[in-house]
């Protein structure tokens, strides 16, 4: 009976401190699982992973002149970090169809762009909705909702028209049904799938027609990295080192990185933490035979000790790692 694989170990001063287990899938160009770590078909909540989705949910509500592109397209699909060209298109995305940051229904919270946080604190303000890292989400499904005039104040249920376009989108790109509606952390509807699910349904964006639905959502995550997380973001840098490649983590230990090539890494760490889950998905890309080299500074993660490095976080042995 599978189990959960080892995926990663804390190694301090040569001990083997921690473990992360979990599971790991990596799907060639033609969507076949060619690496399978854990339990690659068990049900996962994709968290923030599962924002393209979402976006793509929005796009085709939106149809039209209005409908969003570029990085206000991918700011819907992406997490950022609050910063202040953050807020500035998701304030104009609002503005455009007759609202203000006093419709968005995600929580209030600082940005997690620290000198922004910092400066923020200083002028005296406090914690703010557009702040939040999911705003963009909430600001292109208020859009669509104005537009087709959907509830605007439902439209976090998981009955409202656009949740039920979320997953019937969401479903589709998978291949699969939803096994589980869940709540994720900025309110709205999340839906299970299995890991290798998810991993099919990001590289269905990535393969997909040129000026297709899905593939505006891809190219547009592609070429505004910044608004898919912001400065120093991991998911903005990786982009940046492996040119043509959508990445987007989850809440918990979810990772999704899809290549130009459509080779897909999916990951999810079972305790949670995303410490390894880039260094992770690198290793089944690498394994599948895929030149991620570009990116090797991402696969290494120093353990400190003093302020010093005294070990590493090594992937498992199963994935092979780029040696420097």
């Amino acid at each position: 009976m599978p189990e959960l694989a080892v995926l990663a170990e804390v190694i301090r001063s040569g001990f083997v401190e921690s473990v992360h287990y979990g599971s790991a899938v990596g799907l060639d160009p033609s969507g076949r699982a060619e690496v399978a770590l854990g339990l690659v078909d068990a049900p996962v909540l994709p968290r923030s992973s599962a924002k393209p989705f979402q976006a793509l949910a929005c796009l085709t509500a939106s149809a039209g002149a209005r409908a969003p592109a570029g990085p206000r397209l991918a700011i819907a699909a992406g997490s950022h970090t609050g910063e202040d060209f953050h807020v500035r298109v998701v304030r104009e995305v609002l503005a455009d169809y007759g609202l203000d940051t006093e419709a968005l229904r995600c929580p209030p919270s600082w940005p997690e762009d620290q000198p922004t946080m910092h400066e923020l604190i200083r002028q005296g303000a406090g914690v703010s909705r557009e702040r939040m890292n999911c705003s963009g989400k909430h600001a292109a499904m208020l859009a669509a909702s104005v537009a087709n005039d959907w509830d605007v104040p439902g439209y976090l249920s998981p009955e409202h028209p656009l949740q039920l376009r979320v997953r019937s989108v969401t479903e589709e790109l998978a291949g699969e049904k939803a096994v589980h509606v869940a709540v994720d952390g900025c309110g709205a509807p999340l839906f299970g799938l299995s890991l290798t699910g998810l991993a099919r349904a990001v590289q269905s964006l990535v393969l997909a027609a040129p000026g297709s639905a899905p593939r505006q959502v891809a190219d547009a995550m592609r070429a505004h990295p910044e608004y898919v997380g912001g400065t120093g973001h991991q998911n903005t840098e990786l982009m940046r080192a492996l040119p043509g490649a959508l990445v987007k983590g989850g809440a918990e230990g979810v990772l999704v990185a899809a290549l130009a090539s459509g080779h897909t890494a999916a990951v999810k760490v079972i305790d949670g933490s995303p410490r390894a889950t880039t260094a992770i998905a690198l290793g089944v890309l690498r394994r599948m035979g895929c030149d991620v080299t570009s990116a090797a500074a991402f696969e290494h993660v120093d353990v400190l000790g003093g302020g010093v490095p005294v070990g590493r976080i090594a992937i498992t042995s199963s994935l092979p790692a780029e040696t420097v």
